[in-house]
């Protein structure tokens, strides 16, 4: 079993999984329209991914961490990042990735696509489709609030002492 792993603002956290964020507003791997639930395959990046997109003047302070258990027999897709064009990792996602995880979710041959993440390539994110079959034996075993490190928030994080 493999766990997975997303960020999200506890008003959500009933039904953690489901897709409901991208198919409102789309994401790098998908159109607005598209159902598709964006998880990482570690809780540091979750937490990375989710950051990055924070305000850091008025950081929520109702974040949750969900896990979900995946079964190792599911079928998936992998994405290797030799395979993506050269600007995949640009801040503006080029448009060929959306259109890459909207027909993954059309298609519905898998449950799971693995992409590799922006921010460590060398790590993957698993896009989960709600709408294939084997989606229901993805269970969530635990939500639990979340707070980041005040730290990450302080002006000049970026000098290091030594």
């Amino acid at each position: 079993m493999s766990r997975v792993y997303r960020v999200l603002r506890k008003a959500y956290a009933r039904t953690p999984f489901d897709g409901e964020g991208a198919y409102r507003y789309g994401g790098r791997w998908s159109s607005p329209g598209a159902r598709l639930c964006y998880a990482s395959e570690h809780q540091s990046l979750a937490m990375l991914e989710y950051f990055v997109h924070l305000d850091p003047e008025d950081p929520p302070d109702d974040l949750v961490l969900a896990v979900a258990g995946v079964p190792d027999d599911l079928r998936r897709e992998k994405v290797r990042a030799d395979d993506l064009p050269a600007n995949w990792r640009d801040p503006t996602a080029p448009p060929e990735l959306a259109r890459w995880g909207d027909e993954f979710a059309r298609r519905r041959a898998h449950c799971l696509l693995l992409v590799p993440s922006v921010l460590a390539p060398s790590e993957n994110n698993w896009l989960i489709n709600p709408a294939h079959p084997d989606y229901q034996r993805i269970a969530v075993v635990g939500v639990e609030p979340l707070s980041y490190d005040a730290r990450m928030f302080r002006k000049g994080r970026g000098h290091v002492r030594r």
